[in-house]
């Protein structure tokens, strides 16, 4: 694989007209982030050397380089998830590249279920301070290139600590609603069932999504530092009433895709 991101990094090199330290990865409905960017250059990921683009409603699947708040950042619009039937190294894929594109520091984020009732409610942002993979397999799985990194990378902290308090630095100077939590990872695409709910909040999970953790992990692997959020848009399966929808779960998302995009372009400001 190393030749392949060599071969997509020295093509994006040529593309992009600056060379941020700061990425971003957007999940399902959270987008609208991209219409804060000033001169942004567009990539479609149909254009890019073994990139491939997601299938899934709300990713919108382009590259964007642009300025945020003052700051050169990297957008990944759209990701891949297992259930799509790719393998975790074409998830993770991009991530090997932004390291290679000199990126220091990742700010991932996604669409998930409330599990943890005493904290979270539709419409809620969580900042993830560690993960559960429920996930059949990890991105790491295979023979190891030492050029990447270390064969047993560590993951005390996932989630770096410095990034985290920033960003709740940032909250708390503008009053913005947060809790923080645990993010347990399923394969999907169906929605968990109660006896998984009840097991997973048995287990100490806050929320479960289906995608963040194949990044994390990499990422970690790689040296670079990670902050992630979680936005809310539903309540798991026993909690909610309803029954789950994709369509609603990005409605929520875009509803509080706002308040999300402000915290985030207030963020990077300061790295």
């Amino acid at each position: 694989m190393y030749e392949q991101v060599i071969e997509t990094t020295a093509f994006l090199k040529n593309k992009l007209p600056t060379h941020p330290r700061t990425a971003i990865v957007l999940g399902s409905g959270l987008s609208g982030v991209v219409t804060d960017l000033k001169h942004p250059t567009v990539i479609p990921y149909s254009d890019i050397p073994h990139f491939r683009s997601s299938t899934v409603e709300g990713h919108e699947s382009v590259l964007v380089s642009g300025e945020l708040n003052g700051t050169d950042v990297l957008l990944l619009s759209g990701r891949l998830h297992f259930y799509e039937g790719v393998s975790m190294q074409d998830i993770s894929f991009p991530i090997y590249v932004l390291k290679l594109l000199g990126i220091e520091q990742l700010i991932l984020t996604n669409s998930s279920g409330g599990i943890n009732q005493d904290k979270l409610e539709a419409g809620s942002i969580m900042v993830l301070n560690d993960f559960i993979n429920f996930q059949p397999t990890n991105p790491l799985v295979g023979p190891n290139d030492e050029r990447f990194g270390p064969r047993f990378p560590d993951m005390t902290e996932p989630y770096c600590e410095e990034l985290r308090g920033l960003a709740l630095e940032k909250a708390a100077l503008h009053n913005l609603r947060y809790v923080e939590g645990v993010y347990a990872a399923f394969p999907g695409p169906y929605y968990e069932t109660k006896a998984e709910i009840e097991m997973l909040k048995r287990m100490g999970a806050d929320a479960v999504g289906m995608s963040t953790v194949p990044e994390t992990i990499v990422a970690n692997y790689l040296g670079i530092r990670v902050l992630a959020f979680a936005t809310i848009t539903n309540m798991a399966t026993g909690i909610q009433a309803k029954k789950h929808s994709h369509d609603h779960v990005v409605h929520v998302a875009q509803k509080t895709s706002g308040v999300l995009a402000a915290w985030i372009k207030d963020i990077v400001a300061d790295l």
